[in-house]
């Protein structure tokens, strides 16, 4: 059987039913889905000019990237966490990717209808 990586996930416990593991991924999956949406929302806000102000909009933009980014590797851990939880039949790691996505939305949507409501026009 070839090795499987990372070590650091597969090489404890034993095997959980597959699954849960493929559950898991399913959930991973999503989550680079969400990020993909997010990029794809900066993308747009950046092509559509909105909003007009040019320093807000890259700052909204720039955030969003980043926000992407580190969504996709919390994901990642999340995903090693958890699959590494249930080799070990140990409790599942807490849910706060959940409540950082939540607060980063809210905040960006809050700066965005700040801007577009300041925007003339």
């Amino acid at each position: 059987m070839t090795e499987r990586h990372p070590r650091w996930v597969y090489g404890a416990g034993e095997e959980p039913d597959p699954r849960f593991s493929l559950a898991n991924e399913r959930t991973f999956l999503a989550w680079v889905r969400t990020a993909l949406a997010v990029l794809a929302g900066a993308v747009a806000l950046h092509s559509l000019g909105v909003p007009s102000s040019e320093l807000l909009r890259t700052a909204v933009v720039v955030v969003l990237v980043l926000f992407a980014g580190l969504m996709c590797a919390l994901s990642y851990l999340r995903w090693a966490r958890v699959e590494r939880a249930m080799r070990e039949r140990a409790p599942l790691p807490s849910f706060g990717l959940g409540l950082w996505v939540t607060v980063a939305v809210v905040l960006v949507a809050v700066l965005l209808a700040v801007a577009l409501a300041a925007s003339p026009g």
